[in-house]
């Protein structure tokens, strides 16, 4: 069967639990990566391509909710299991919002934990597709590939930092519709977003001055009162 030798990303700050993880279900016949934050849970993920992440919600840099929502802003589908011993169902629904595709609470059962990962890697819905245009995003004549984190626009390549990109993509993942200002905070930088609101336009100037070409259309628009909008063109009236 495919999940059972998939390659599984395990990340939590317990060390104990961690190595009783990669050691579960590497028995169990999965190729397993283990790490204990979410920098370098980041760094493995946009190394190689893992089937499924699973992922503590309490880290010593990022919030397992924050670790989702920048894979998810970054056009990552891979699929995420939550550990956490929080059971509350408000805890659960921002688990959910966050882009989490399964949540097991602690202590679980270990018949339950193996049963999970089969059930989402057999589900089918993030797994890496076939059809390569579903690992690219694109607006006008700019093209974000998502699995190199490259970005071109008229063929030429531009090089932009994890944040750029990260906000760029998820610009032009919303394509056509207003985002607000704390909408975007939270989706690239993390909720509840803690800093100055300003850092949004900072970025921003970043981009445009790298993705927006003199005799090209506008593609990063400002919505004056409501937010920003990625759209080719001026923005609709």
């Amino acid at each position: 069967m495919a999940e059972a030798s998939a390659r599984l990303l395990i990340v939590d700050d317990d060390p104990e639990l961690l190595k009783f993880l990669v050691e579960e279900l590497s028995s169990a016949g999965h190729h397993c990566t283990g790490c204990d934050n979410g920098q370098d849970a980041f760094l493995y993920l946009r190394q190689k391509e893992f089937q499924l992440v699973i992922l503590d919600w309490t880290l010593p840099d990022f919030s397992g909710l924050e670790v989702c929502r920048r894979l998810r802003s970054s056009g990552n589908t891979t699929p995420v299991l939550m550990l956490t011993a929080r059971d509350e169902i408000d805890e659960r629904v921002k688990a959910l919002d966050a882009g989490v595709d399964d949540y097991l609470t602690k202590p679980f059962n270990l018949k339950e934990l193996h049963a999970r990962v089969r059930a989402r890697l057999r589900s089918g819905s993030y797994q890496r597709s076939d059809d390569p245009t579903a690992e690219l995003l694109s607006l006008g004549d700019l093209q974000i590939q998502l699995l190199e984190r490259r970005v071109l626009r008229g063929g030429q390549e531009i090089s932009l930092s994890q944040r750029e990109f990260d906000l760029l993509c998820y610009l032009v993942r919303n394509a056509d519709a207003v985002q607000s200002r704390q909408s975007i905070l939270e989706a690239v930088w993390g909720s509840p977003f803690v800093g100055d609101p300003n850092t949004l336009d900072v970025y921003l100037g970043y981009l445009r001055k790298k993705v927006e070409k003199s005799g090209h259309p506008q593609l990063l628009h400002t919505i004056r009162g409501a937010g920003f909008m990625a759209r080719v063109g001026d923005p609709k009236s």
